[in-house]
């Protein structure tokens, strides 16, 4: 199993001028732990389970790139981007920069998008619910077509392009790896199971998850897809540091499962040094479990 680690937070000590050099130490710090990937949130505004509005929030993809700078191995990306953020051919050529910039450690995490408070704070549209998943779907056949040999025209029920050029294409091949994020039955997972790499679920509760994987087996099965060739990640709460037996045991449990991946979020006003002994405590042990 591998250790990824998440950056919700850019409430740092030292006000907004501490921010850079705090989120690049974090990332290296992640990275020379040998943590596979870094993430950071897609939103313009704090969200309610870690802070209140007014606290700091980049936007992702700039600072992605600030990243990409700082380090030479970690994959990167959104968990997740939201589907209304960003016009779809916009999103592919963002996210094909951020590849090509990196050496081809990109990751499209995607997902239908959900906090309306900053939709509507900064005047940007919030489709009801059945629409964004709409807008999702055709969100990934462009940035699909964009990442492939065919440039030419897109044309859907949201979204028109006369052309899909996406010059230079991306340096990762065949091409970035896509994540879509949720747990949601009738609609996520389908998506996941016709189009995605992998999948982002909640929690650890492990009756949970294993009702997830359940579903989009059956999802695989419908959609004549390799259920095996998607990587099965979870985001799990709290901090493992209070407790790291515990929580190795628990992800023996989803390794049993079989997830792939586990993504953790940084804890503490100290994420450098909080990211070096989470990796230190955690990584060796996640990779025996297989």
């Amino acid at each position: 199993m591998k250790l990824a680690i998440h950056n919700p937070s850019f409430t740092y000590p030292g006000g907004p001028e501490n921010i850079a050099p705090m989120l690049a130490a974090t990332a290296r710090a992640a990275e020379e732990g040998g943590a596979d990937q870094f993430t950071l949130m897609d939103h313009w505004f704090q969200i309610p389970l870690v802070g209140p509005p007014q606290e700091p929030m980049l936007e992702g993809y700039t600072s992605l790139g600030y990243v990409a700078a700082q380090t030479e191995r970690l994959r990167l990306g959104l968990l997740v981007t939201g589907v209304t953020y960003r016009h779809p051919g916009l999103l592919a050529k963002t996210v094909t920069t951020l590849d090509v910039l990196s050496g081809g450690r990109a990751e499209l995490g995607i997902g239908a998008a959900w906090f309306e408070q900053e939709h509507r704070g900064l005047g940007v549209p919030y489709p009801p619910i059945a629409e964004r998943f709409e807008r999702l779907e055709e969100t990934i056949q462009i940035c699909l077509q964009m990442w492939s040999e065919d440039d030419g025209p897109y044309q859907g029920t949201h979204y028109s392009l006369a052309e899909t050029i996406c010059s230079p294409p991306p340096v990762r091949q065949p091409r970035p790896t896509l994540m879509i994020g949720g747990a949601g039955e009738k609609k996520t997972l389908r998506l996941v199971a016709r189009y995605a790499d992998s999948c982002n679920l909640f929690g650890t509760d492990p009756d949970v998850v294993a009702h997830k994987l359940e579903v989009l087996e059956r999802h695989c099965e419908a959609e004549d897809r390799d259920y095996d060739s998607i990587e099965k990640t979870i985001l799990a709460g709290g901090n493992p540091l209070d407790d790291v037996d515990a929580f190795l045991t628990e992800m023996e449990a989803m390794a049993e499962l079989g997830i792939d991946k586990v993504w953790l979020s940084n804890r503490g006003p100290d994420s450098p040094a909080w990211a070096a002994e989470l990796c230190e405590a955690t990584v060796g042990p996640l990779a025996a479990l297989g």
